[in-house]
C-alpha cells in the first residue's frame, strides 16, 4: 500500500503557513521604513523651521534682556564636557561684552552632587557676574521643561537661549510652538562630532513632535509665577552673597581655571 499523497487541503494549508511570516515581515519592514522616513523627515523640518533664529557668534547678537543658558553635565567622568565649556563661556563672553542683562541657568538637580543651575552659577561668580544677576530653574529636566517654565513661571517671553546647534533648533522649535519670542546662540561642540550624539537628536526631535502635537506633555513642575525682577529691582535688592559659598563648594583641581580659559 503507497503512502496517500496530501489532500489539496492540507497542500494548501501548509502553503498559507509559509506565506503568512512573509507577509507580516514584508509588513513590519514596511512600517519601519515608513516610521524612520517620518522621523527624518520630522529632523529636517525642525531645522528648517529654525534656520533664522540662530546665532553663530556673539559678536553679530543684539542686547538680550535675559539669556537661558540650558544644562548640562561639567564633568563626563572625569574630563571637562565639552559641551557645557562653550555654553559657560559663551555666556561669560555675553555678559563681559554687554549683551545679556541676566541669565536664568536652567538645568537638573538630580541629587546634591549634580545640580546643574548651581555648577553654571558657581562658574559665573568666579568669571564676576553679580549675584543678583543669576537666576536658577531646579526643575529644567527636559528642553521643554526649560523653555516652557521661563515663560509660565520666570515671566520671560524674550529670551536668547545658550545651546549647541542641533540643541538650539529643538529648544526653538519648542519656543515657536508655545508662541514664545526666543532666538538661539549656537555655539561650538567637541571637535569631533559624535554619531551616537546625532542619532540621539534625532529621536528627541520625533519625540518633540509627540509631546507637542499628539500628547501635549506639560513641564514636569510648574507652580505660581516667579517673575525675573527689573535689572532696577535687581540692582535695588543687590546684597552679600548669601545663598552660596564658593568656599563651601568642593571642586576638581583647576576647574575654575578650565573653564575661563578654554
Amino acid at each position: 500500500m503507497g503512502s496517500k499523497k496530501p489532500s489539496h487541503l492540507v497542500r494548501r494549508l501548509k502553503r498559507t503557513s509559509f506565506v503568512w511570516p512573509l507577509k507580516v515581515l514584508k509588513g513590519a519592514i514596511i512600517a519601519l521604513a515608513i516610521c524612520l522616513f517620518c522621523v527624518g523627515l520630522i529632523d529636517r523640518w525642525v531645522s528648517y523651521q529654525t534656520r533664522d533664529q540662530l546665532y553663530f557668534n556673539v559678536e553679530e547678537i543684539p542686547h538680550f534682556d535675559v539669556a537661558v543658558v540650558l544644562g548640562t553635565s561639567k564633568y563626563l567622568g572625569r574630563t571637562l564636557n565639552d559641551y557645557y565649556i562653550h555654553r559657560i563661556n559663551a555666556a561669560i563672553d555675553l555678559y563681559q561684552q554687554g549683551k545679556i542683562n541676566r541669565f536664568l541657568l536652567s538645568g537638573d538637580n538630580a541629587h546634591r552632587s549634580y545640580n546643574e543651575p548651581w555648577t553654571m552659577k558657581r562658574d559665573l561668580l568666579r568669571a564676576d557676574v553679580p549675584n543678583q544677576r543669576i537666576f536658577l530653574d531646579y526643575a529644567g529636566f527636559r528642553t521643554l521643561d526649560s523653555v516652557v517654565r521661563a515663560k509660565e513661571i520666570f515671566d520671560t517671553d524674550d529670551f536668547l537661549i545658550i545651546s549647541q546647534k542641533f540643541h538650539c533648533e529643538r529648544a526653538l522649535y519648542i519656543a515657536n510652538y508655545h508662541q514664545i519670542n526666543a532666538r538661539c546662540l549656537a555655539v561650538p561642540g567637541p571637535e569631533h562630532s559624535n554619531i551616537q550624539i546625532r542619532l540621539r537628536e534625532i529621536f528627541a526631535r520625533a519625540k518633540a513632535f509627540l509631546d507637542l502635537y499628539i500628547i501635549d506633555t506639560k513641564p514636569r513642575f510648574l507652580g505660581p509665577k516667579e517673575p525675573i525682577p527689573t535689572l532696577e529691582e535687581s540692582e535695588l535688592s543687590a546684597g552679600p552673597m548669601t545663598d552660596m559659598s564658593l568656599q563651601d563648594i568642593e571642586l576638581p583641581p583647576s576647574a575654575a581655571s578650565s573653564v575661563l580659559s578654554y
